[in-house]
């Protein structure tokens, strides 16, 4: 499934001389399905070997697949997590319009890395954004999106020099800045798009929140779609590496169904089967629940008028 791996330094940092290892690999090839490399998958609580950056607080894999090599996974994964996508994308909207917005001189242009089936293209319309894009690399969740925002969204990575220098407001990137190979990368094109006092906005996980601290190696963090894994430190020097100024880093509650936190917590294989099934027959499975994940959202402006060296 997975032939060509490559070794890197951290990727925000660059320097892999303070890094020491973190956790060796545990992934077993033979237990990975077209669900693999999906969002909101069930999971597998498996993961490369880690290193943690001593100069930026990162933990990164490396070796992790090539990036030719993702661009096919991601392409031909599965899709079947639109209920929790627009769960999720209603916690986002709300973050973007307290913090983000009445910070925006107008809502013109607005670009969603990682789409999936758009969510949260259906909330930057709801919002009265104009000239709204998402970009999603995988086939299912595109087909599975509707008549409204299918038009919005385009196949395919994010990539340098696709879009013009100062075209949109806002970009934002929700639980997908883990899976890039080059989070720098990404966050340096999306100041080169941003128009000035525009945003960047990530969502990520916190790799030093307390649930991931409780659970350890059996957090959904730890995952092999995962290649970096963020802390408010971390957060902090991408955005301001990248060239973002007034960047801002808090944590936030998620809103989602029993069923699906259910799914998220590491049970044993037959408990987690009995209960997923109780709380469907019972109809609980659908009682919505506020919890705090351990997820971080990052805010970054573009005050700057050159772009970052």
């Amino acid at each position: 499934m997975i032939a060509h791996m490559k070794l890197r330094p951290c990727p925000v940092c660059g320097s892999s001389e303070e890094s020491k290892l973190f956790a060796e690999a545990n992934v077993d090839l033979s237990k990975l399905d077209q669900f693999a490399f999906a969002s909101r998958k069930m999971p597998e609580y498996m993961h490369w070997r880690l290193w943690l950056c001593g100069r930026c607080d990162l933990v990164y894999a490396s070796p992790a697949p090539a990036a030719g090599e993702l661009a096919s996974l991601y392409q031909a994964a599965a899709f079947g997590s639109s209920s929790e996508a627009h769960f999720a994308s209603r916690t986002y909207a709300r973050i973007l319009r307290t913090h983000v917005v009445p910070q925006l001189a107008d809502l013109q242009g607005a670009l969603d890395i990682g789409t999936g089936d758009g969510a949260f293209l259906h909330e930057l319309l709801d919002m009265e954004f104009s000239d709204v894009l998402g970009m999603e690399p995988s086939s299912a969740p595109i087909e599975a999106s509707d008549a409204r925002v299918r038009p919005l969204i385009r196949p395919g990575l994010f990539q340098p020099n696709v879009f013009a220098a100062d075209q949109f407001r806002v970009v934002t990137c929700f639980q997908t800045i883990e899976h890039v190979p080059d989070p720098l990368a990404l966050c340096r094109e999306a100041w080169r798009i941003l128009k000035p006092e525009g945003a960047l906005v990530l969502i990520g996980h916190n790799r030093r929140a307390l649930s991931a601290k409780l659970l350890g190696g059996k957090s959904p963090i730890f995952d092999i779609e995962h290649l970096q894994l963020f802390s408010p430190i971390s957060f902090r020097r991408v955005l301001s590496s990248a060239g973002f100024t007034s960047v801002s880093v808090f944590s936030f509650w998620n809103r989602y169904p029993m069923s699906y936190w259910a799914q998220l917590f590491p049970f044993p294989a037959r408990l987690k089967s009995l209960l997923l099934s109780c709380l469907s027959v019972t109809g609980l499975g659908r009682v919505t629940i506020g919890l705090p994940a351990g997820n971080l959202v990052a805010i970054g402006f573009k005050h700057a008028e050159r772009p970052p060296s």
